[in-house]
């Protein structure tokens, strides 16, 4: 069995890789591939990080804003960068969820669930928590479903379609 900084080491890069397909996914293809329900859409948000690196220095580019451009962005990807922070807006039927997620590791910071109310009395604190708690386990389905649709794509014969349409979107 692999030492578990040993397996962080090797297998780091693919958590950059799943970023930098997914805002090339979310960009360019139909969202109704990557969901099976239509009232389901995902956006890039305000916030990318990337980061390449090249011989001993790191170059790392962060686009923030809410309407920032991503010109940026393509221009390190160019460059060999991959995305090491990725902020997102998921949205499920009405409600509406902001996230980040970090390449490295997969976690989720900056975390905004929908709103649900309030509580007006002490009956109402045990569905609070239980619709609290829904609403994280949503997001976690998301970020788990998306990327084990990654990892199989990884792993396939198909990657090196996926890999080559994405150099074109990059070099467009």
């Amino acid at each position: 069995m692999l030492d578990v900084s040993l397996t962080y080491y090797r297998y780091g890069f693919l958590g950059g890789e799943f970023l930098t397909w997914l805002w090339f996914y979310i960009v360019n293809n139909d969202q109704n591939e990557l969901f099976d329900n239509k009232k389901v859409f995902l956006e890039i948000g305000n916030k990318i990080v990337l980061e390449r690196k090249a011989n001993d220095a790191v170059e790392k580019v962060t686009i923030n804003g809410k309407d920032a451009g991503l010109e940026e962005g393509i221009i390190s990807l160019k460059k060999g960068a991959v995305v090491k922070e990725l902020n997102l807006l998921y949205r499920k039927e009405d409600k509406e969820w902001s996230f980040t997620i970090t390449g490295e590791s997969l976690g989720i910071s900056n975390l905004k669930v929908p709103d649900i109310g309030f509580i007006e009395s002490k009956k109402d604190v045990a569905g609070f928590v239980v619709e609290k708690v829904f609403l994280y386990d949503s997001l976690y389905q998301l970020t788990d479903g998306l990327y084990k649709k990654f990892i199989k794509l990884r792993v396939s014969n198909g990657w090196v379609t996926v890999v080559s349409d994405m150099n074109k979107w990059i070099n467009s």
